[in-house]
């Protein structure tokens, strides 16, 4: 069911109207058959999947509390008759046991993955290496189709098993209710990755109707339509054909349509996220936000801070974290202080704990060496401006260099944004070479491009209505930039329900024409959301 199609609205709509209407005791049941239609309607075959997982994560965190009230009964019992080491003994057997449940949960989960998603690539590499030996290669006969979202369900999932097991939350008794935290169809395909203790509180209450919630839901909604239908579809066949034939465009063009790609990959995200949290904020539900006006970041690192903010989130608490704080980073970290001084024996053990997130970072994105590639490279961007920010410092000191001028907080913003694209096309063109190659041609191709069609040979203004949505993409992506530069401060719509009323009405009555008309027509043969692919 494509998120922009009238299906979808129609299958919205009437869940809204059945999530209020029957006594809100049944909410979060309303809520858990509406996300079981919705992944139904991506295919039958692919249930059976999320099925096992949130099966598998319900058993295995029952199983594991079971364990902990029950170890937690026993040394009540007898904590005067047991001896220190026999405590110690009897705690260890027992986390050993919670910590098998654990792993064996992990296996069978990311094991899907695994399979789905990286099982080919993994054989290509395979053969890559018996060919180099001389032997005979392995047959790829398997014919897989990814479900729908089990990126995102999974690393959900997960995360929630990890944290009843390091018992920071109280699993969920209800099986039903974790089907529908693995489930909840706003958040299944794209995202946000929610943490339990955070989503369940909204999934699983009552609540009451308020029109604040369902004008400033449908508000954001209209932006998030706005936003993927007149921005990300429109650039949407520009940015494949400047992919696919780069080769025969000028070094100047190949950048432009670099350029026009991070701006529609933006809007394209972006937009599908305010849809989701406009359409759950009408229901009373709050979900994670996963942007923080990425374009405006001043270095890589506060990008990514911005960027899929529930990814990183969650890269930070189940992966960087337990290595930073592991007993062989802390005995790293003391070992390099002594030796090499306090800034390399802090920088250190964190560029491991680094290497391993953006190797998984760009593993997690997709299966080839592009993505892997491209993993490291934000990963070592990062790495080496935590390892050269005490020469930093000293340059802007000795240079004099302000860091609250605004001319610098420009420069930043635009280096930034510059390197950014660069980095975001490299597996987005296909193969790793072929990223590189488009690297190349910007650097190498320097025609000087003669008119407007020399400059933009991807854009086709043949016909009125192309021109009108190449108008439209334009005036789009200034808006949509300078809505984020407001929202710096405050958000947009505060200061549009300042608005008369009818004027509030008329405005959002336009903008649904443009989308019924214009939006639609720009809409046809350019696929979903490209998120929904990771």
């Amino acid at each position: 069911m494509s998120i922009i199609s009238l299906s979808f609205v129609l299958f919205i709509f009437v869940t809204f109207c059945v999530y209020y209407l029957l006594p809100k005791r049944y909410q979060w049941g309303v809520l858990l058959a509406a996300s079981i239609v919705f992944y139904l309607s991506a295919g039958v075959k692919s249930i059976v999947y999320i099925l096992t997982t949130a099966t598998t994560i319900y058993a295995a965190t029952i199983l594991m509390h079971r364990m902990a009230a029950a170890r937690k009964q026993y040394l009540k019992e007898n904590k005067n008759s047991l001896t220190k080491e026999e405590k110690t003994q009897y705690k260890n057997a027992v986390k050993k046991k919670r910590q098998l449940v654990m792993l064996c949960t992990l296996l069978v989960n990311l094991g899907f993955l695994f399979v789905f998603k990286y099982f080919h690539f993994a054989l290509e590499q395979l053969n890559s290496i018996i060919s180099a030996f001389g032997g005979a290669q392995i047959e790829d006969t398997f014919r897989l189709i990814v479900p729908l979202g089990i990126s995102f369900y999974t690393f959900q999932a997960v995360g929630y098993l990890l944290d009843v097991y390091w018992e920071n939350v109280e699993p969920e008794q209800n099986y039903l209710k974790v089907l529908l935290f693995v489930s909840f169809f706003p958040q299944v395909t794209q995202g946000p990755i929610s943490d339990y203790q955070t989503l369940s509180g909204d999934l699983f209450s009552e609540h009451e109707f308020s029109y604040q919630n369902y004008a400033w839901g449908f508000q954001r909604m209209i932006w998030g339509f706005f936003k993927k239908m007149l921005i990300a579809n429109v650039l949407s066949p520009y940015v494949n054909n400047v992919f696919e034939h780069y080769t025969n465009y000028s070094g100047i063009s190949t950048l432009i349509g670099a350029f026009m790609y991070s701006v529609q990959i933006y809007a394209d995200f972006s937009g599908y996220m305010d849809i989701m949290c406009g359409y759950c904020e009408m229901l009373g539900i709050r979900l994670t936000e996963n942007f923080d006006h990425p374009y405006f970041s001043k270095s890589i690192a506060e990008y990514w801070r911005r960027w899929h903010m529930s990814l990183g989130t969650w890269f930070k608490k189940y992966i960087y974290f337990p290595i930073g704080m592991s007993t062989w980073s802390r005995k790293l970290a003391k070992v390099c202080k002594q030796k090499f001084g306090k800034h390399f024996g802090d920088t250190f053990p964190a560029t491991i704990a680094l290497l391993v997130v953006w190797l998984a970072t760009g593993v997690w994105h997709g299966a080839s060496w592009a993505y892997i590639v491209w993993g490291l490279v934000n990963g070592l961007f990062i790495i080496s401006s935590m390892w050269t920010e005490p020469l930093y410092a000293a340059a802007r000191k000795k240079l004099r260099i302000n860091e609250r001028n605004p001319w610098w907080n420009v420069f930043l913003v635009v280096r930034t944004f510059i390197l950014v694209t660069f980095i975001k096309v490299l597996p987005e063109v296909g193969t790793l070479s072929e990223g590189l190659g488009l690297w190349w041609n910007i650097f190498t191709n320097w025609t000087i491009p003669g008119s407007f069609s020399e400059l933009l040979p991807f854009v086709d203004l043949s016909l009125t209505v192309y021109k009108i949505n190449f108008l439209f993409a334009l005036f789009g992506t200034i808006l949509m930039f300078a809505v984020s530069y407001v929202q710096l401060t405050n958000p947009v719509r505060v200061y549009f329900n300042r608005l008369p009323a009818f004027v509030r009405y008329v405005f959002l009555a336009v903008v649904l024409v443009l989308l019924a008309s214009f939006g639609v027509q720009a809409s046809w043969g350019t696929g979903g959301f490209l998120y929904a692919q990771f």
